[in-house]
């Protein structure tokens, strides 16, 4: 697999072209001439990951809009559907021009990057048909309803309950840590609907609307301040049978599909983030002279290698997908690597500022600094998705093959 730098014109990899995957260099050379002509200023490339409470600013608002015209959102769809028919190669030439260009190329949240993948694996062509376009034009914004209070990392054990009535299914219970769902208009839910199967087999996966449909939005206040996380409770919500993807009890099945999307990310173009926040750290060293200790100089050194490391690992991601391979379980690993990762930086991060690390910046509410919120946020970020330990086992037990604990 070749592969050049992108600021040179070169080349991602050899995943091959046809009439509807223009060749590398065309694409390059395409996404360069649509941003030199829309670009927008006063845009933030931003770091590795948002703050989990922030709000779209109208710049951003704007940009989406430019992106959705220019057809640069939700570049793995089929044309049928909006997006490009790209494939995760081509994704990535992409993701690395706006990237070299200091532009951000958001995502339209959960409904592109969790819930799509499952509808276009398992859904029917009128749900394809009916769901993916609504998430493309904003109409539908969506949260997801995986984890419970007593249910978490053991997705498999969730309460929630799923009866069908007629042609609807009702859906009573609760999820916990839920993300976004204050700005949501639906949720995809994951819900039991045979009480009497196996517990990963009589599961289903719901499409519910928000609004006036039983459903309770409790926000939950995080160690950062931000209450980006929420309880959801569901009283009765309803949603047409129509609204099940894959069928009713297929639900773990199509669940596997969205967390492996949410675990795999953006795996081949996420450590340029990573990358800015660790340049902006060594600056601040150097500027408040903590540079100057040879043990500080080490662990940034450790982390600058992490970050290549992650670099690499995206790089290995890159030629699995050009060679038709989908990665699976192996998404694991990369989950597990970039979120213990963020965790020792926000230790970093706090040791490099010193006692200014235990001063909150002046403001109403809960303010805390750009590192401050690395520090308490990359915490849950080992939960989010899976936490360590559950990667762990998924590492072991399905990419190493050793047997069950």
């Amino acid at each position: 697999m070749k592969r050049q730098d992108p600021a040179k014109g070169g080349t991602a990899g050899d995943g091959g072209a046809d009439d509807a995957r223009p060749p590398e260099d065309e694409l390059r050379s395409e996404v360069r001439a649509w941003i030199a002509a829309n670009r927008l200023e006063g845009l933030s490339p931003g770091g590795a990951h948002e703050p989990y409470d922030h709000e779209q600013t109208e710049a951003e608002r704007e940009w989406v809009d430019r992106l959705r015209l220019g057809r640069w959102l939700c570049l793995s769809w089929p044309r049928a559907y909006g997006g490009r028919g790209l494939d995760g190669v081509r994704c990535a030439v992409v993701n690395e021009e706006f990237a070299r260009a200091g532009l951000p190329r958001p995502h339209l949240g959960m409904g592109e990057t969790l819930l799509a993948p499952a509808v276009l694996a398992y859904g029917t062509e009128e749900q394809r048909a009916r769901v993916l376009p609504r998430i493309l034009s904003g109409e539908d914004v969506y949260c997801q309803g995986f984890s419970e209070p007593d249910a978490g990392s053991d997705l498999a054990g969730l309460a929630t309950v799923g009866v069908v009535d007629g042609d609807e299914v009702v859906v009573t219970g609760q999820k916990v840590w839920t993300s976004g769902a204050q700005h949501a208009t639906m949720i995809f839910a994951l819900c039991r609907t045979d009480p009497d199967a196996p517990r990963h087999r009589g599961l289903s996966y719901v499409l519910l609307p928000m609004a006036d449909n039983g459903i309770d939005v409790r926000p939950l206040r995080q160690m950062a301040g931000a209450r980006g996380f929420n309880q959801v409770f569901l009283t009765g919500a309803r949603a047409p049978l129509d609204n099940v993807i894959g069928g009713l009890g297929n639900g773990w099945r199509v669940a596997m599909t969205t967390l492996g999307a949410e675990r795999g990310g953006n795996a081949t173009t996420q450590h340029l983030g990573y990358q800015r926040e660790l340049a902006a750290l060594i600056d601040t060293a150097r500027a408040n002279g903590r540079s100057a200790d040879p043990v500080v100089r080490q662990r940034l050194a450790d982390a600058a290698i992490h970050v290549r490391l992650m670099e690499y690992a995206g790089l290995r991601l890159l030629g699995s997908l050009s060679n038709g391979e989908d990665p699976g379980p192996a998404a694991s690993i990369d989950k597990l690597f970039w979120s213990e990762y963020h965790r020792r930086f926000g230790e970093l991060a706090m040791d490099v500022l010193g006692v200014a690390a235990t001063v909150r910046p002046d403001g109403p509410g809960y303010p805390v600094d750009p590192y401050q919120r690395i520090f308490l946020e990359s915490r849950a970020r080992t939960i989010a998705r899976g936490s360590s330990e559950v990667q762990r086992n998924v590492i072991a037990e399905r990419v190493l093959g050793l047997p069950r604990a």
